[in-house]
């Protein structure tokens, strides 16, 4: 690229973006700020945090665990960031009080009655989207601001391409997730972990099902793939080839995964984000900057690391986003098991760019919306390497006290031999064999074969750096900004500012006339602004309103710059000082949500959504009059419509249940089919639909991955523009009939049969699987002649279903029903009964729905129901109640 000319004018530097730290106890906290986090997000004891397994902060420390933050020159946001029950607001009003006093600078939050209550209870608390809210379009971005939020955490699909785009379209921050864990499934879409498990990821508890074995099944053949089984694991991600054109786009925040992990994870991995994004800003030269970030990278990948790759940040490639050989931390590759000796083993390096290793020679990355937009691939590290391909990691220099695990293709095997090495000898000809020695007792070498794998795990090196980097407090991270001031016979005047908080001082002294320079910048700058062993640096000083040639003795200087410090310390500790309002936040919502116009649906409806033509002619010979449809491609969709419409029935359309940057348009080809109804899976959805003229507007219907859990949350979104909503499937019975306690019962759909829609990923499995094809440009469509599922370690086979994203959706192997509530329902007012349909044949969906028809009659008995169809009985994904936070 050339050079502009001499008239040009330079561009700007883009702004900096914030490295946002995750702490999931306090060691963590400490790492983080030692390695130069600029924000720091963790959670409660209390509830409502992603992360309930980590270990987290307490409510009544959290005031002590802001001020160390502030301390270090980072800012605190504390995630609230789960699903709220209806019984639980009360204590979420409490919990909002105390947070927004504790001088936390922002809250992410997933549940929209979080941010109602939140604006509510502190107007002035600043709220992010949580990449669990699903905001992935500029629709979706538009819904978030009406709630009062500032900043979205993007989902980790998005490309840069994309992220470009919603920048361009929306005046939020973006928060982009750069390194770390990857979740298969969209997050806030993810429904496995308490299908499978009883654990809701939507309220803090994966399981990780995603880090399970499965086998892959075409057309009811199990297919033999070796030692690929983890079909679902992702590779980490390493998204520091992206950092340049991020901080281009305007992105705030770079975001780091792993509240969960250690101290050294947090501590490699910031520090490496954070060398490598100041490199960016001054311009650094290349060559050393990617060599520092070469090493950076090595040590986070012996702290943690599936492997490292872009993840989605250069558009989906299914053929390296998935290893499917391990689900756990392996380190880096060293090589293969050439022999193994009594108490040695000679490995052959491998010299091709290891499974987790970033490829400098990246392809060019495609956005995967309908339109097929082209995004210009992310940017190579450069640099030499030992092969055409690369690496983008320093190569390990193989040191005796290093771990090294040997890998048979078998990770789940907890007494793999490994252990540390003792000696290490390169002999032969240009070494390129080592031989690793182990000491007694060492690992069990007759388990060790030729061929295995050689991991290197663990570099006492990189632990004795961290413990350094830790040993002390940050110092000297704020900065203060000095206005000086004063006349002769008068008190020096002082002010001193930082991150919004300010302290004055004055002499006790008067100003007089000096014999020398008096007071220069140089002296006002050495003794005033000297703040070594504190958390502050000086930053600008202003003396415009001090004239030259008075004196004041030092000691007075230093005793102003002890008074400044300790009155800063104490407001910046303390952070924003926000009006709260009066108690009672919760009492006034419901009541100004209080009036909606009810439907007035005098009988129950049953609703049948279906996938296939052979369902939606059984709907029709059902006698049904409304049908909704979810279908693969849109040109079998209009087709679809078609038929319902000549039979007299009212069609709802389901839009997809993800809308990126760029697919906007197949919303608009569902409006353009002008259906009676629109299934309404995402935010962008409601947005589009919901500002439509009244006598343009269809119908909507909110499905289920709105997360609905609680009356706040409906009120707002039937005010917003839906006729329905459907329950959560996170709900149990009880917390069920409390939401149809506070929200309209009538306006609420209850899913009654149903198979729980567990994984909705953007990785598709046909195309991994099933072709060579890295996205939908390539993989050659094997979805429309094959059928694939999946089938866990239980024996059982769940079926795996595309839409017209080519995002896949695991659904249960077996169906469920929730026909013994129904009576319970129908009593409280509830008179919309759903009934998906997946792989169901004619003759299957004609007595699923004669059944459900029946029972809603009063025709016939849930138990009767239940012995007829082959289903389990079970609402939602609730095998039991959840536990409350109280």
């Amino acid at each position: 690229m050339s050079a502009p000319p001499p008239s040009a004018s330079p561009s700007p530097a883009p702004r900096l973006p914030e490295i946002l730290a995750p702490a999931g106890d306090l060691p963590s906290l400490e790492a983080a700020l030692a390695a130069g986090a600029d924000a720091v997000y963790f959670g409660l004891d209390e509830g409502f945090n992603a992360r309930a397994r980590a270990a987290n902060f307490t409510l009544a420390n959290l005031p002590d665990t802001v001020a160390r933050i502030h301390r270090a020159g980072a800012r605190a946001y504390l995630t609230l960031n789960t699903l709220v029950f209806e019984p639980e607001l009360p204590r979420l009003e409490e919990i909002l009080r105390a947070v927004a006093a504790s001088g936390v600078d922002a809250l992410i939050v997933q549940d929209p009655a979080v941010a109602l209550l939140a604006r509510e209870v502190c107007p002035a608390l600043e709220v992010h989207a949580s990449t669990q809210m699903t905001v992935s379009s500029a629709g979706g971005a538009a819904f978030a601001k009406a709630l009062g939020v500032t900043r979205v955490v993007v989902p980790r699909e998005l490309s840069v391409a994309e992220i470009r785009r919603l920048a361009g379209e929306t005046e939020l921050e973006l928060e982009v997730f750069i390194h770390g864990a990857l979740c298969v499934s969209w997050s806030g879409q993810c429904l496995t972990s308490e299908a499978w498990g009883g654990r809701s990821a939507n309220r803090g508890q994966c399981a990780q099902s995603c880090r399970m074995p499965y086998t892959f099944v075409v057309d009811g053949q199990a297919q033999d793939l070796g030692d690929v089984r983890y079909l679902l694991s992702p590779k980490d991600m390493a998204g520091v080839r992206a950092v340049p054109a991020l901080a281009g786009i305007g992105v705030s925040s770079l975001k780091i995964e792993g509240r969960q992990k250690g101290p050294m994870y947090v501590a490699t991995s910031v520090r490496g984000y954070r060398r490598w994004v100041d490199a960016q800003a001054a311009g650094a030269q290349r060559e050393p900057a990617e060599r520092q970030l070469a090493e950076d990278l090595r040590a986070m990948a012996l702290s943690y690391t599936r492997g490292f790759a872009d993840g989605f940040l250069a558009g989906s490639d299914h053929q390296s986003l998935v290893e499917g050989r391990f689900p756990k931390s392996r380190g880096l590759l060293l090589g293969r098991v050439a022999s193994v000796g009594r108490a040695e083993v000679t490995v052959a390096p491998d010299r091709r760019p290891w499974t987790g290793a970033l490829a400098l020679d990246l392809p060019e990355a495609r956005a995967q919306g309908p339109e097929g937009q082209v995004s210009a691939p992310l940017p190579a590290l450069g640099g030499p390497t030992d092969s055409a391909d690369g690496a983008a990691i320093a190569p390990v220099d193989v040191a005796p006290g290093m771990g090294v695990v040997f890998d048979a293709g078998d990770p789940e095997d907890k007494h793999e031999p490994g252990g540390p090495i003792f000696r290490v000898d390169r002999p032969g000809p240009g070494g390129r064999e080592l031989v690793l020695g182990f000491g007694q007792p060492g690992p069990d070498l007759g388990r060790v074969r030729v061929g295995d794998r050689v991991w290197v795990t663990r570099d006492p090196a990189v632990a004795r750096d961290v413990e350094r980097l830790t040993a002390r407090a940050p110092e000297g991270r704020v900065s203060v900004d000095l206005t000086v001031s004063g006349a002769p016979d008068a008190p020096l005047q002082v002010t001193a500012t930082a991150r919004g908080a300010q302290a004055s001082a004055a002499s006790d002294s008067p100003l007089t006339p000096s014999s020398g320079a008096g007071l220069t910048a140089e002296l006002l700058a050495s003794k005033l602004g000297a703040f070594g062993g504190t958390p502050f640096r000086l930053g600008a000083l202003d003396l415009s309103a001090l004239p030259a040639g008075l004196h004041l003795p030092v000691s007075e200087l230093k005793r102003l710059r002890r008074a400044l410090v300790e009155a800063l310390t104490a407001a910046v500790e303390r952070g924003p000082v926000r009006a709260l309002n009066a108690p009672g936040a919760l009492d006034r919502l419901r009541a100004r949500q209080a009036a909606l116009a009810p439907r007035l649906a005098s009988a129950p409806e049953l609703v049948p959504l279906c996938r296939s033509l052979a369902q939606l002619e059984a709907v029709i010979a059902a006698g049904l009059p409304e049908v909704e449809l979810d279908w693969m491609e849109l040109v079998g969709l209009g087709r679809a419509v078609a038929r319902a419409r000549e039979a007299g029935l009212r069609v709802t359309v389901a839009t997809l249940r993800i809308e990126k940057p760029g697919e906007e348009a197949i919303t608009e080809r569902i409006a353009r089919l002008r259906p009676d109804g629109v299934l309404v899976r995402h935010w962008g959805a409601l947005t589009r639909f919901s500002t439509l003229p009244a006598d343009a507007r269809p119908q909507l219907h909110g499905d289920f991955s709105l997360n609905v859990t609680n009356g706040l949350t409906a009120h707002h979104l039937l005010a917003y523009g839906l006729d329905t909503l459907t329950a959560s499937f996170d709900l149990d019975e009880a917390q069920l009939m409390a939401l149809v306690a506070r929200a309209p019962a009538d306006r609420l759909t209850v899913m009654v049969h149903h198979r729980i829609p567990t994984f909705h990923t953007e990785h598709c499995l046909y195309a991994h699987l099933l072709s060579r094809g890295r996205d939908y440009h390539t993989c050659g469509r094997p979805c429309e002649a094959r059928e694939a599922s999946v089938r866990d370690h239980l024996g059982q086979t769940h079926p795996v279903i595309v839409d017209a994203g080519c995002r896949n959706t695991v659904f249960n192997a077996r169906p469920q029903s929730a026909a013994s509530l129904v009576p319970r329902l129908l009593d409280a007012g509830v008179r919309r009964f759903r009934v998906e349909l997946v792989r169901e044949t004619a003759a299957e969906t004609a007595a699923v729905l004669d059944a459900y028809q029946r029972l809603l009659a009063g025709q016939t008995t849930p138990a009767a129901l239940l012995a007829a169809l082959d289903c389990d009985e079970q609402l939602g994904v609730a095998r039991g109640g959840m536990k409350l936070i109280s």
